[in-house]
């Protein structure tokens, strides 16, 4: 995929001629490349300040102010940028994604996310076989951005009899959006060699009948097992897939990701493409750890991680975007989502010991998975910082979210002092207790603000198998902050679909938008539940600065200050004026890093850094939207 929205024709020569960020300024002088004025600039700064323009220089930030202040870096050379009173922000950090899987996912036969009854499901799949009609027998379908939990409120789980029942001798294989699940027909089972005698592996389990055999579902680690049994993608298959999530990104204003479960593979497409100069955001990945592995040895596990970080980590951040590789991702649990209910709890999930006219909820004897338990996570933690890596902790239950808490304190007693940066990721359940240790303990809790709007998959099925009590406080961003923990925010993409600014929107209001095609319906337009909102600054700072500092990025991006890299970002709508209803409803006119312009759209169309350093002397004025 080229640069596909970058502005591709230049229809006049003041369209693109406003930046060359190339070393313009002339000996002695404060002339800068690039001034862009007349702005609302919402710096993100320690007191939230606005300021009117700012003024870049190789690629960093020189000023910060007023419109008769920037006067002073205007030269002969310097390019200009009327914002015709725009917003201009920091650029987003979005602090826990899957870009790997987002760009394979947009080449898949994809179910849209939509929730949908079997026969349904079961059409579209069908749709997919039939549009491939010269593929053979033991060549895979995979389907992708399945609704597993919003089927299962509509018409029961499927099992491979469902899939079974298609037109074709392929095996095929499911993903649920939420990534935790894969559905996998007869064929696929077979192929992968899963019977009645396969033993669950450590980190996940193969759903099984009465019988013991394998009915299809395969939850977390025996997801990922079936999935490897696909063929991966070619070397070259995978820049296809690398490129279209770097465009996504760049859309959606993304100057800086990180990428949550990461490995050689997508270290090295990354690195190919920074190499080529198509790396168009900051690109700081994960290294996933294996529970069954750290159990055995916890030093041989690090210290493979170590070597693999040392091959990709190209060092201290430059202006120009690069690769980081100095974290670990470990899976605490799974998820608290019916059906899964694989997110490790305090106190069991409830059954319907009733029937589906008179349910009645009790509780069971399911409290989840916990994949890694204190005496293998503690030693764990504790050799990953020595080495430099920086815990990162998928926990979505409230017992998951404890452990974690507990390791952290535990590394934190025995390296006092040490600057490490962990982050719990969606603590989706957590027990009011543990609110204040977000804080007491410097610990990120990263959480996806889109998941505390009302959904099918929470409100027909997770409710009920949760309870009242617990579903009262799910999703605790307010409440977390509220007790003084740092909140930074990462969508999950493709867990869901990538859309920052209605996940902001969802922040602030708790409630969702049911013109947006990513929300869902009026039915669903109230608020989740009545757990504290965050405010509009405090969105913003989760996705700017906020999660710079989970990633140590913080003193040169994040804020819009002086000495810090050109990330920043111009929007359509004021997110800070926009009536509640309407904040999930913008749109990324510039997304420009480290002072080079990665995309543009109208009025900003033709500023293709391609073009830029042949630019001619101009500014540019574009009209107001």
């Amino acid at each position: 995929m080229k640069f596909s929205r970058l502005g591709i024709a230049v229809t006049t020569a003041t369209a693109f001629s406003f930046m060359s960020l190339v070393g313009c300024q002339t000996q002695g002088s404060n002339a800068a490349d690039m001034v862009m004025r007349n702005g609302y600039v919402y710096t993100v700064d320690g007191q939230n300040s606005v300021q009117q323009a700012i003024a870049v220089t190789a690629g960093k930030i020189v000023y910060v102010g007023s419109e008769a202040g920037v006067a002073a870096f205007v030269g002969p050379q310097t390019r200009q940028l009327d914002l015709g009173g725009r917003m201009l922000m920091p650029g987003c950090s979005d602090a826990h994604m899957h870009p790997g899987d987002g760009g394979r996912a947009m080449t898949l036969c994809d179910l849209k996310y939509q929730t949908m009854t079997r026969k349904v499901f079961q059409e579209r799949i069908q749709g997919c076989l039939d549009a491939e009609p010269d593929k053979g027998p033991d060549v895979w379908l995979e389907v992708g951005s399945w609704d597993r939990m919003g089927m299962d409120g509509l018409d029961g789980d499927p099992d491979k009899s469902t899939l079974d029942a298609l037109r074709t001798k392929r095996p095929i294989q499911v993903r649920s959006s939420d990534f935790h699940t894969v559905l996998v027909n007869s064929r696929g089972l077979a192929l992968a060699g899963i019977d009645k005698h396969t033993v669950d592996p450590g980190d996940g389990k193969f759903a099984r009948d009465s019988a013991g055999n394998p009915t299809g579902i395969c939850e977390d680690g025996a997801a990922e097992s079936m999935a490897a049994v696909v063929p991966p993608a070619s070397d070259a298959q995978k820049l296809i897939q690398t490129r279209a999530a770097l465009d996504a990104m760049r859309q959606q204003g993304i100057t800086s990701f990180f990428d949550a479960l990461s490995g050689a593979e997508s270290a090295k497409a990354f690195t190919q493409l920074q190499q080529s100069g198509e790396l168009t955001s900051r690109a700081l990945l994960a290294i996933k750890l294996d529970p069954a592995a750290a159990a055995a040895d916890p030093a041989k596990t690090i210290a493979e991680a170590k070597a693999l970080a040392a091959t990709y980590d190209q060092g201290d951040a430059q202006p120009a975007p690069g690769v980081s590789m100095r974290h670990v991702k470990l899976f605490m649990d799974g998820i608290i989502n019916a059906p899964a209910d694989t997110g490790a709890m305090l106190t069991p999930y409830l059954q319907n010991s009733g029937t589906e006219k008179a349910p009645k909820w009790t509780p069971g004897k399911n409290l989840g998975e916990l994949y890694f338990p204190p005496q293998t996570l503690n030693p764990l933690l504790l050799r990953a910082v020595q080495a430099g890596l920086d815990p990162h902790l998928h926990a979505t239950g409230e017992r998951a979210v404890r452990a974690s808490l507990d390791s952290v304190e535990y590394v934190r007693r025995q390296l006092p002092g040490s600057d490490f940066r962990p982050a719990i990721a969606h603590a989706e359940s957590v027990d009011p207790a543990d609110y204040p240790r977000f804080k007491a303990l410097d610990v990120t809790a990263t959480m996806s603000f889109q998941w505390a709007q009302q959904a099918p998959s929470t409100i027909d099925g997770t409710h009920e198998h949760l309870g009242s009590a617990r579903f009262a406080r799910m999703e605790p961003s307010g409440s977390i902050a509220n007790a003084g923990g740092r909140i930074a925010y990462g969508s999950d993409w493709p867990v869901d679909p990538l859309d920052e600014f209605l996940a902001l929107k969802i922040g602030v209001t708790r409630a969702g938008d049911p013109l947006n095609p990513h929300s869902y319906g009026p039915e669903y337009a109230g608020k989740l539940n009545g757990d504290p909102a965050l405010s509009r600054s405090e969105v913003l700072r989760a996705i700017t600065l906020n999660a710079a500092q989970q990633l140590k990025l913080e003193a040169v991006t994040g804020s819009l200050e002086v000495g810090k890299f050109a990330d920043l970002i111009v929007l359509k709508r004021n997110f800070m004026q926009v009536p509640e209803a309407e904040l999930g409803r913008n749109e990324v006119l510039l997304t420009v890093v480290g002072g080079k312009v990665v995309w543009a759209k109208a009025p900003f169309v033709g500023l293709d850094p391609q073009a830029l350093p042949q630019a001619s002397q101009a500014s540019v004025t574009p009209t107001a939207q």
